[in-house]
Formats: structure tokens, sequence, C-alpha cells
């Protein structure tokens, strides 16, 4: 383990969570958009999107390492990727809706307020606990660098 590999821990914990974050508020902003995405000819509304965190370090190298059975060194959080939710859209009876079918039924996109402050919440707690924890392995190299004196 190297010396600041505390840095990059926390550096990549927030960076993680920071998109977290914003995907929360971009899920929040669009929970009424019911022109979402143009396919086949229509309108869909829009769907709710994930954040899909992983291990930094989880290449060729970590599996040759668990395989050689030798100590395997995490480097942090990783995004993998931005997925789309499979769940359905919700359907509400508003017949002077311009984007209504014929019964009068507007798509919603399936995106829960309450869900997305949850995450919100969490992404939010977590960036705090990466932020002190920065400050902890800072506030440590300080101390070293003032034992030299």
């Amino acid at each position: 383990m190297g010396v600041f590999d505390a840095l990059n821990f926390s550096a990549s914990g927030l960076t993680a969570q920071r998109l977290r974050m914003d995907v929360a508020s971009s899920n929040m902003a669009n929970v009424d958009t019911t022109r979402g995405k143009f396919v086949d000819g229509k309108w869909q509304p829009y769907k709710r999107k994930m954040v899909v965190l992983g291990s930094e370090d989880s290449g060729f190298k970590t599996m040759y390492a668990k395989a050689m059975n030798k100590d395997v060194n995490v480097n942090g959080v990783k995004v993998n990727g931005i997925i789309e939710d499979k769940a359905p859209f919700k359907s509400v009876y508003q017949p002077d809706h311009p984007d209504a079918d014929e019964n009068g039924y507007v798509q919603l996109p399936n995106v829960d307020p309450l869900k997305e402050m949850v995450d919100l919440m969490s992404a939010t707690r977590s960036y705090e606990a990466n932020v002190t924890a920065l400050n902890a392995a800072k506030g440590m190299y300080l101390k070293a660098l003032e034992i030299g004196r």
C-alpha cells in the first residue's frame, strides 16, 4: 500500500458519489417529462437512470493476483456505467394532455421521487464520509511532516 492510497481511495469515492447525486438530480428534474426519447416515430417518457459502481481495479492484474493467491490491492471506486431502469411507465388518465393515447391515458416516467430522495441522501452521506476520510488522511500526513522538524 502506497503513501497516498488513502487520498486516492477518497478521491475516487468523491467522484463516484458526485455522479450518483447528479444522476438522482437529473431523474428528479425529469419526473414529469413525457417526451424523453424519440423511438420509432413516437415519443417515449423519460426512463429513470441508475449508476452502477464497482471496484476500480477489477482487470487482469487483479484476477491474476487472486489466481496466484496473492494479496490484492483495490484502488477505490469506479463507475461501471449508467443504466436505465426497466420498471414500467406509469399510466395516468389525462384525456386533455397532448401526449394522451386514444383512451385518454398518458405514459409518465418510471421515476419515484421518494426513491430518488433516498438515493440522493445516501450519496450525500457517502460523499461526506469520503471528505472526512480525506481530511483525516491529510491531518495524518501533516503530523508526519511535523515529526521531521
